[in-house]
């Protein structure tokens, strides 16, 4: 297992579950929208706005592709798991872990945030439709799926740390 990745809906808690399972294991972690949004020098809105969609999930297969680092944690965009190549590269490169998180939880979460396109341009229908389309493909990606209504940040940390190192046989 050369990488750990997160992979769930937007405002499931990737990044954040990431930074603190980073802390705990002692790995690099890479959030990957951030990552684009460096080596691009442009936010997420710009890039969708300037070049679509489509654009910017090949900046997601691409970072798969050619990320060098080994042994660190990476925190994937909400539509990474879309694409059967991007799922096939994480499960062949590392550790695919799902944070399931029920919509509601979610909606709550990400209702006010500007930062996603997404958001900003649909309903709360049109995104729970989204949400609903894409489960499926989070599910396929996964080796394991981490349920994480009623649990605190804490607990879902340890839980995945506890996975990661049942599975490295420590």
């Amino acid at each position: 297992m050369k990488r750990i990745y997160l992979v769930g809906f937007m405002g499931c808690g990737k990044s954040a579950v990431g930074r603190r399972l980073s802390f705990l294991l002692k790995l690099p972690f890479y959030d990957m929208d951030k990552e684009i949004v460096r080596q691009t020098g442009m936010t997420i809105p710009e890039i969708f706005e300037q070049h679509g969609e489509e654009y910017f999930r090949n900046l997601e297969t691409q970072f798969l592709k050619n990320h060098s680092h080994d042994n660190c944690i990476v925190s994937t965009g909400g539509g990474v798991a879309l694409r059967e190549e991007n799922r096939k590269i994480m499960r062949e490169t590392g550790l695919v872990l799902f944070l399931d998180a029920p919509f509601r939880e979610i909606w709550r979460r990400i209702h006010n945030d500007v930062n996603r396109p997404i958001v900003r341009n649909s309903t709360r229908e049109e995104i729970e439709a989204l949400f609903k389309s894409r489960y499926r493909h989070y599910k396929a990606a996964a080796h394991i799926t981490i349920r994480t209504e009623f649990r605190t940040l804490r607990q879902i940390t340890q839980y995945a740390a506890f996975q990661v190192n049942r599975l490295k046989g420590e």
